[in-house]
């Protein structure tokens, strides 16, 4: 069956309004340049607040096994890909930004419940994989920073480009940083980073800054159909210092090294190992967890599967497939899931 094997995806590239996506092609190999779809969604059950969506399910994974949208193959085999979870909880993407995405914040559960019927907010988490000459990431607002300053920015954005980013705090990047986003934390990718994000199950994104580049915002890509004052109540206005989270080992066995990258330290809500094979294998063992190769080669074997997995490739491990795929070879992988 389906579930008793490592499920694979077509590829799932998602619409933004941001311009992007060429060391994303380069990553994975696919020759795409810079343009409108700069993200790749990962084993995702999770729909793309989009304006004008290209599907109902435009986000959403479909496997490349039979064509099943992974929000409907949850729904027939719940117990059998999720065990004892009530859902997938987690979303993944790989994001490559060439211009500094708008200055943004993300709710938290409480603001989530409130304003959008959800229980989950939206803390993410950033693994950088590439970058471009200059790559940077803007986070959290500079002392001083009261939410009136902020109200008169976000009406200066319309013809000041730089109104609403002179109040945060600017950070240069590298590959192999990694990065934690509490809720309500104001920030701004880029430009020129390519991202390992993960984050809580939503597409929710409160970014009141007017422009995109040469593209101007629609009130409801600002505000998600909310007045701009309550939207103003998703950021804390404090000095957020940005932290470079550190790996720690949580198990090593000849050439096989397992370390956490984001855990219960940082978040209730996801995490992030990282496992380094040197012509070694390694049993996933985590139930519905989604496993992505990060760089280098091998094999991923199981029941009915004997699959070649390269930089890029993804997979969801369901609950039923724990103990049966065995991952080999020469490679990196990311193991991402739902605490």
């Amino acid at each position: 069956m389906i579930y008793d094997n490592p499920i694979f995806f077509e590829k799932n590239r998602v619409y933004r309004a941001y311009k992007g996506g060429a060391l994303l092609g380069k990553f994975v190999g696919d020759g795409s340049g810079d343009g409108n779809y700069p993200e790749e969604w990962i084993a995702s059950s999770v729909t793309a607040e989009n304006p004008n969506p290209s599907s109902e399910k435009e986000g959403v994974s479909i496997t490349d096994n039979g064509g099943f949208y992974l929000d409907d193959l949850i729904g027939k085999y719940p117990r059998e890909i999720l065990g004892e979870k009530r859902e997938l909880g987690v979303l993944i993407k790989f994001l490559d930004s060439a211009l500094r995405l708008p200055v943004q914040a993300h709710p938290d559960k409480e603001f989530s419940l409130k304003y959008f019927n959800s229980t989950h907010g939206k803390e993410e988490s950033w693994l950088i994989l590439a970058t471009r000459p200059g790559a940077s990431v803007y986070f959290g607002f500079k002392d001083g920073v009261t939410r009136e300053m902020f109200s008169k920015a976000v009406d200066q954005s319309e013809t000041d480009a730089g109104a609403m980013e002179r109040l945060l705090v600017k950070y240069s990047v590298k590959e192999g940083d990694v990065i934690f986003v509490p809720a309500k934390t104001v920030h701004a990718i880029g430009p020129g980073c390519l991202i390992l994000e993960v984050q809580e199950p939503t597409d929710f994104t409160i970014q009141p800054e007017h422009m995109c580049g040469d593209i101007r915002l629609t009130e409801h890509e600002m505000y998600m159909g909310l007045d701009k004052n309550v939207c103003l109540d998703c950021f804390k206005y404090q000095s957020t210092p940005l932290i470079k989270e550190k790996p720690i080992t949580i198990s090593e066995n000849g050439n096989m090294h397992r370390e956490m990258l984001i855990g219960k330290n940082q978040t209730e809500n996801f995490g992030i190992n990282r496992i380094i094979l040197k012509n070694s294998s390694f049993t996933p063992d985590v139930s519905a967890g989604v496993y992505v190769v990060l760089s280098g080669n091998g094999t991923v074997t199981a029941p009915d599967v004997k699959r070649k997995i390269n930089r890029g490739d993804y997979f969801l491990l369901p609950h039923s497939a724990v103990g049966k795929c065995v991952i080999d070879g020469n490679l990196t992988v990311a193991e991402c899931f739902a605490q």
